[in-house]
C-alpha cells in the first residue's frame, strides 16, 4: 500500500495535465525513505533539487502508516512544511532534526535557495479515521477503501460536481470545471480558488482519493473524468445531501472524514 506520494519538482503544478503531460509521481510504502537534495553523479537523490544553495543530501522524507516524517541534514538552515489546505498552517523543521513527523495530507516542503526558496510537494492520501460505532473491540480495525477529509478543498470539489444530482437525481447536469469554481468562490477558504486548483483536485480525486480505473482514469478526458468521479461517489454515498451545507457562505466543515462502516 502507498501511504505517501512525492511529486517530483521538474513538473511541479502540473498534475493537472495542462501541458498534456503527467507529473513524475514518486509513490513509498509504510518504512520507505526517499533522500532529497542537489546529490551529485555518484550519488544521485531520489527527490533532485538542482539549485546551488541546496545541499547535495539535504534531508530524507520517510513514509509510516497514514502520515510521514522529515529528516533535516542541514547543519545551519531550518525547512518549512506547510500544509497545502490550510491558512498558513505550517511546521519548522530545524537543522539536524531527525523523523520529524508530519500530519498534513497535502505539504509543501520548502527549502530556502540562492534564488529565494525551492520545493516539493508530498501527499499523504491514506489518512484513517475511526469508523462509525467503531469503539472497543478486538480485532484489526475497519480501514475506510475511501479515505476522504470533509475539510479539505478536493472534497467541497467533489460536492459541486454531485451537487446538481444531489438535488435532483433525474438530473444528469455534471457542472464543468468554471461551474465548480463560481459555486466554491463564496465559500471560506475558497476565495482564491483557482480553475487550475480545481484542475488539480479533479485530478487528485480521481488518481489517488477514488481511484478509477488505471486504463479508464488515464485515458479519460475532463468531463468524462467528471461524471465518473460523480458516478462513484453518488453510488457508495461518499457525499450526500446533508453535505451540501459545506457549500453555504460561512459553512465550516467540522474537522471529521468521510467514515465508511
Amino acid at each position: 500500500m502507498d501511504t505517501v506520494i512525492v511529486q517530483l519538482p521538474d513538473q511541479q503544478g502540473n498534475l493537472t495535465g495542462d501541458r498534456g503531460d503527467r507529473p513524475r509521481l514518486l509513490h513509498l510504502g509504510p518504512g520507505q525513505s526517499a533522500d532529497f537534495g542537489r546529490g551529485d553523479p555518484g550519488h544521485p537523490v531520489q527527490v533532485a533539487l538542482p539549485d546551488p544553495g541546496v545541499s547535495r543530501r539535504a534531508g530524507q522524507i520517510t513514509a509510516a502508516e497514514d502520515y510521514w516524517r522529515l529528516s533535516n541534514y542541514s547543519g545551519h538552515v531550518t525547512y518549512v512544511v506547510e500544509n497545502m489546505e490550510g491558512a498558513g498552517e505550517h511546521i519548522k523543521v530545524p537543522p539536524g532534526r531527525l523523523g520529524a513527523p508530519v500530519p498534513f495530507e497535502f505539504s509543501r516542503v520548502v527549502l530556502p535557495s540562492r534564488d529565494g526558496e525551492v520545493h516539493f510537494k508530498v501527499f499523504a492520501p491514506e489518512h484513517m479515521y475511526l469508523d462509525a460505532g467503531g469503539g472497543d473491540r478486538a480485532g484489526e480495525p475497519t480501514q475506510s477503501p475511501f479515505t476522504l477529509d470533509q475539510t479539505a478543498k478536493y472534497f467541497l470539489v467533489l460536492l459541486a460536481l454531485c451537487e446538481p444530482r444531489l438535488r435532483d437525481p433525474s438530473s444528469g447536469a455534471i457542472p464543468g470545471v468554471s461551474e465548480v469554481l463560481e459555486r466554491l468562490r463564496p465559500v471560506p477558504g475558497c476565495h482564491d480558488l483557482t480553475r487550475s486548483a480545481v484542475n488539480y483536485h479533479i485530478e487528485y480525486l480521481a488518481s489517488v482519493k477514488l481511484r478509477l480505473r488505471g486504463d479508464e482514469e488515464r485515458t479519460a478526458g475532463t468531463s468524462r473524468k467528471r461524471a465518473e468521479l460523480v458516478a462513484l461517489a453518488l453510488r457508495f454515498d461518499l457525499v450526500r445531501e446533508e453535505h451540501l451545507t459545506l457549500l453555504r457562505p460561512g459553512a465550516r466543515a467540522e474537522p471529521t472524514g468521510e467514515r465508511e462502516g
